[in-house]
């Protein structure tokens, strides 16, 4: 996931530019809404974290913008001040959620996953790809008219990678996303689990496969007759 870390205090910036990108998110940070604004005219970010005391401009103003310029990137505010009348205008400004400072960045990585899980609830509900089917409701897979039987494991592996189509998800991320965790876990368990998926999408002649950025981590693509 691209992410975008504003805050006026370097270390914050360095701390959570560290638990992030630890976490497999590609990350990019501004002191400022100004630099921040200049940052997105590049490339959107599918998350924002702003702290709402910046210089020139507040973060609920920098959060308007962002929400205009794409209503899909999710913003996470943090403040100092634990005021309601200051919750309620973040959220207002389109805010996804609300931190208070000081905080755990534990915390911090589990909002992130409870905002991506809310955005999925309003993401389609089937993903086609080739002649495979993903049903994000049902929690099923069909490939030419056929179940296709996974896991449940497998399937949200599968899940994952299918509401990214195309782009490289990390290993740290599957494990966020589908272990839920990032400790005490091997990170070849993924590897695992994709060998499992590449051999029944070919079985089942998909059209459907997943391939490898070396050293990153997976994409779903469409298999090129």
């Amino acid at each position: 996931m691209r992410i975008l870390v504003v805050d006026d205090e370097p270390e914050m910036i360095a701390l959570l530019s560290r638990g992030l990108g630890s976490e497999g998110h590609e990350v990019a940070s501004a002191l400022d809404g100004v630099a921040a604004l200049a940052e997105v005219l590049g490339a959107p970010f599918d998350l924002a974290v702003l702290d709402v005391m910046l210089p020139g401009m507040s973060g609920f103003e920098l959060c308007r913008r962002l929400k205009e310029q794409n209503e899909t990137t999710a913003v996470i505010l943090l403040t100092a001040r634990d005021a309601v009348d200051d919750r309620v205008r973040g959220l207002d400004a389109g805010a996804d959620d609300y931190m208070i400072k000081p905080f755990a960045f534990a915390e911090l990585s589990a909002r992130i996953r409870a905002v991506r899980r809310r955005d999925a609830l309003t993401a389609p509900a089937r993903i086609e790809v080739g002649a495979l089917t993903v049903d994000l409701l049902r929690h099923r897979a069909r490939a030419s008219d056929r179940d296709l039987p996974l896991s449940r494991t497998e399937f949200d592996v599968l899940r994952v990678l299918a509401s990214r189509l195309g782009e490289t998800v990390s290993r740290a991320e599957l494990l966020a996303e589908v272990w839920e965790t990032t400790d005490n876990i091997d990170p070849n368990i993924v590897d695992q689990y994709v060998s499992y998926l590449r051999r029944k999408l070919d079985a089942a002649r998909a059209g459907a496969r997943i391939v490898t950025a070396r050293g990153v981590g997976f994409a779903l693509t469409t298999t090129v007759s």
